[in-house]
């Protein structure tokens, strides 16, 4: 986010680890550092997995009184520090400025979405487990925390990760979309959904207008009646900040994605990223605890239709959709090429919280739901596939000296 620095060369703790001049030391750079790079996400689930498979009934009790909450409200905020920034990325000046650089990631999505989704349809049957492929849904999700946290690894400041944000948002929409639950009538959610989400639309836009500065109108009202709109329509309430963000003021020139930015920054957009920074931490936190309570089982042969369906769709279906994309007349961020695109498309593969997520919506419990989940845990497994691809191919951290400070190069003179 733009106040999370970028990692430096040698590995080092960041920039932002340091207060007035002094660097952290103990325990605050500890929790500096896990917040930063949402590490506490991993840590929730790690709590969830010893708890679900040494006293399974204690968790999931435990789970069935915050579901609701953690998933479907706390979960708001972190969504809308995804959506700030990329408003940012995509605002003049930014990496992703103008239609034709937006429309690419926005595409590209979709074939993230829809190969993986065919590549688990054809596979499971082939393995024997054909009933697997009704979590079909499963394969449009993209763990946000974890893939930023990996991108910003390999990439540091680097169009790639703005472009991974704005792809794995937007392959979450469509899952979210996907899932929307059936159990209401659609003429309902019609009459619900539309009229309230005008309102929430407009009330942000006329808070934008009258020149409101104040973060609070923005979530409350106008993210309150988003949120209405979309529980009440049957699609899932932690977006409900997506067509809100973009409203709220921003400085007439940002310092730069993932550079720091003055700490009384006025604008909107820098007041809200500081005001729910911690919260969405937590936020994230407890979502690991809730979704991550995996019971661990021997993986069949039809389970692995999951992990290969997000590995192998995945980068087709990035570089599927990218081609559709440059067809229609869209254009590429300037310094982002082929080879960092597969690299996306590896970091795009981690499913994880948000893959075990859509698993426990898109199915009941069964046998179905405990093979789509064990086959989204194996996807953590994108991560280290990300870095040996990276390194391969010479992408980010892994480039040659020159490449890299043609780029930081580039980089400045674009900040200046």
């Amino acid at each position: 986010m733009s106040t999370t620095p970028a990692l430096s060369t040698s590995g080092a703790l960041p920039r932002g680890a340091v207060l007035s001049g002094r660097p952290l030391r103990g325990f605050p750079a500890l929790w500096h550092f896990a917040t930063e790079y949402l590490l506490l996400l991993p840590c929730g689930v790690a709590v969830a997995l010893v708890w679900a498979n040494t006293y399974p009934e204690g968790y999931f009790r435990t789970v069935f009184a915050l579901d609701f909450f953690v998933t479907r409200v706390a979960m708001v905020f972190f969504f809308g520090l995804i959506v700030k920034e990329v408003v940012e990325a995509t605002a003049p000046g930014g990496v992703l400025h103008s239609w034709r650089r937006l429309g690419v990631p926005v595409v590209a999505a979709v074939g993230t979405a829809a190969v993986p989704a065919l590549v688990l349809t054809v596979s499971a049957p082939a393995l024997g487990e054909a009933f697997i492929a009704r979590g079909w849904a499963v394969t449009f999700a993209t763990d946000l925390a974890v893939a930023y946290f990996v991108a910003i690894v390999i990439f540091g400041r680097h169009p790639a990760v703005p472009f991974l944000l704005l792809l794995a948002l937007s392959a979450n929409v469509f899952g979210f979309l996907a899932l929307a639950p059936a159990a209401i009538d659609p003429q309902v959610q019609s009459l619900a959904l539309v009229p309230l989400m005008v309102s929430a639309v407009a009330a942000a836009a006329v808070l934008r207008w009258s020149g409101v500065a104040r973060v609070w109108p923005y979530v409350v009202i106008g993210g309150g009646l988003s949120w209405l709109a979309l529980f009440a329509g049957g699609v899932h309430p932690a977006l409900a900040l997506l067509p809100i963000v973009p409203f709220m003021p921003r400085a007439p020139r940002d310092p730069g994605f993932f550079v720091e930015a003055s700490p009384d920054a006025p604008d909107t957009l820098n007041v809200f990223e500081r005001w729910c920074r911690h919260p969405a931490q937590i936020a994230l936190l407890l979502f690991g605890f809730v979704t991550g309570g995996v019971q661990l089982q021997a993986l069949d042969l039809g389970t692995w239709s999951v992990p290969l369906a997000f590995f192998v769709g995945k980068p087709l279906g990035l570089l599927a959709g990218m081609s559709v994309a440059l067809a229609l007349g869209f254009r590429l961020p300037p310094h982002l090429g082929w080879r960092d695109l597969v690299v996306v498309g590896c970091v795009s593969s981690l499913g994880f919280t948000m893959a075990l997520f859509f698993a426990t919506v898109a199915v009941g419990p069964g046998p179905v739901l405990s093979a789509l989940k064990m086959g989204a845990l194996v996807t953590v497994v994108g991560a280290p596939l990300a870095f040996a691809a990276a390194w391969l191919l010479g992408v980010g951290r892994f480039a040659d000296r020159a490449s890299h400070q043609m780029w930081e190069t580039a980089s400045r003179d674009s900040g200046a």
